[in-house]
């Protein structure tokens, strides 16, 4: 692979990081340089691994030059067969790509005592866990639906304006990292795979996903296309709406799975009831301009009809009636008129053909007599 092609990897020298500056530094990973690191580097930038980030094996570290990063280290319970495979799946994606809402790779270490890989540190981690944390009181609709945008627009590049298509197969709040400026970044591309633009479909070895984000395509694996990511990301994007888990065991049977409480409320005119404001501070932008509270209501309204709208198209049954991360985008930043969408949970609310013959009255030819519906176990007996 040609990120780690022989002119890529000389090992980079701490003396060399120190005199750089973090504007040259940054100027070269744009250039698309990336820097190999020894295994006592990551010991050393990580002070031996001292300070965990979240989950998982991601440790915070610097480097001699004073940036911040996070590195991933890969888990050492992983058969070496997985670890690579996931590792050059990071390295393959992630590291032909820069923008703004993708985690920016730095540089990695490759050799037989460790594979690690040197990212961009993001002050406040993972989305799920700050918004369910710290920012859950503080942080109004607008803002949600702004990180909305930037996770479309990450998406969106991925897809339509890499060289080669990249589907991430795993997108869902806990791979979103948020700055210290709340811009979000799409980040963890294990699962990710780089695909031909020609391609239509693609057969995926093994399931992929997180079950409650993963399109129902994926636990077929055959006809998989990066419309799997638009599913995963409304997904998300719902629970950014209802500020909740899309399912909650412990609500009412009829509040359990957010999308369809969400799709009810719209099909009787009620989305204002999903409107959860945050208990501290104004709910969004509008009051800081001068609005009225009635105006800023009206805003919050529109803005929610919007988000659930683009969600319903996006989890449509039918691959081709999703639309593409480009259009996503545009809808959600008000630049395109969204149609009325068709119920994406028609398929959940209708009868099974299966049921309806034991449930209608037509009556059943048998070898020894009639047999109707709802008198099929009395007839035997």
């Amino acid at each position: 692979m040609g990120f780690l092609s022989s002119r890529n990897t000389n090992i980079t020298d701490n003396v060399q990081m120190r005199h750089a500056t973090v504007e040259k530094f940054l100027w070269e990973m744009r250039r698309g340089k990336r820097f190999r690191f020894t295994t006592r580097q990551i010991a050393a930038f990580t002070r031996n691994y001292s300070t965990r980030l979240g989950f998982g094996t991601v440790f915070k570290g610097t480097l001699p030059n004073g940036l911040a990063v996070a590195v991933k280290v890969f888990h050492a319970s992983l058969d070496q067969k997985t670890e690579v495979a996931q590792f050059m799946a990071e390295v393959g994606t992630i590291g032909r790509t820069h923008h703004v809402n993708l985690v920016r790779l730095f540089g990695f270490c490759f050799d037989d005592a460790m594979r690690a890989l040197v990212y961009e540190y993001m002050e406040h981690g993972a989305q799920d866990a700050y918004l369910a944390g710290q920012g859950h009181d503080v942080i109004g609709l607008p803002a949600l639906r702004d990180i909305t945008v930037g996770v479309a627009r990450g998406i969106r590049y991925l897809h339509e304006e890499c060289q080669q298509k990249i589907v991430h197969y795993d997108i869902k709040p806990g791979k979103v990292l948020l700055d210290g400026a709340l811009t979000p970044k799409v980040a963890d591309f294990g699962l990710a795979r780089l695909v031909n633009r020609a391609d239509t479909h693609v057969t995926v070895s093994g399931i992929r996903g997180t079950p409650g984000y993963a399109a129902p395509e994926m636990w077929k694996m055959s006809g998989v296309t990066e419309k799997c990511d638009v599913y995963s990301f409304v997904m998300l994007l719902l629970e950014m709406v209802g500020r909740r888990r899309n399912f909650n065991e412990a609500a009412p049977e009829s509040q359990r799975w957010f999308p369809m409480l969400a799709w009810t409320k719209y099909e009787r005119g009620e989305l204002k009831e999903l409107i959860v404001a945050p208990s501290h501070g104004t709910s969004g932008s509008a009051a800081a301009a001068g609005a009225t509270e009635e105006q800023e209501q009206q805003s919050i309204m529109e803005m929610v009809e919007r988000m659930c709208k683009v969600a319903f198209w996006c989890v449509q049954q039918l691959l081709q009636a999703r639309p593409p991360m480009s259009v996503v985008t545009k809808m959600l930043e008000g630049e395109v008129y969204i149609a009325q969408p068709a119920n994406p949970f028609q398929h959940l609310m209708a009868a099974p053909v299966a049921a309806n013959l034991w449930t209608t009255t037509t009556s059943c030819s048998t070898g020894n007599g009639i047999l109707t519906a709802g008198t099929m176990e009395t007839k035997g007996a």
